[in-house]
């Protein structure tokens, strides 16, 4: 008697789903709200914790798709300019921004501007959502 054994597949043979690029645009939007002015909060600026992993969340889930869809070395423009904003997006997850709500707001804010960034650069580089 014979006994096959099955492996589960690599990571690169495993079937993904595209990123949610449309939720991630929602909660861009909520982030920036309707008036995007330095001195108006969102709506929701007691909801700004979650506002912060969510957009966090969302990036580290579009940085890898982006820059594997510019691949390694950029061969036109669009290519460049998505592995530049993969860098942007990289710099801003990694600072902290001061404990003060006007600092937090901003900093969510700019997470929230690199995302849409991100999300353009997605879809052009991968084609529109279906």
């Amino acid at each position: 008697m014979t006994t096959t054994t099955t492996h589960p597949p690599a990571a690169e043979e495993q079937n993904q789903a595209p990123p949610d690029v449309a939720t991630m645009r929602e909660t861009a939007a909520l982030t920036l709200g309707p008036d995007d002015g330095p001195d108006a909060l969102p709506p929701g600026a007691a909801e700004l914790d979650t506002l912060d992993r969510t957009l966090r969340g969302h990036l580290e889930l579009l940085i890898p798709e982006v820059a594997q869809a510019a691949g390694p070395r950029p061969k036109d423009v669009q290519t460049y300019c998505a592995l530049a904003c993969v860098g942007e997006a990289r710099r801003k997850l990694s600072v902290t921004p001061r404990p003060t709500l006007e600092a937090r707001v901003a900093h969510a804010r700019r997470l929230a501007r690199v995302l849409n960034s991100l999300c353009d650069h997605y879809e052009q580089l991968s084609g529109p959502a279906s």
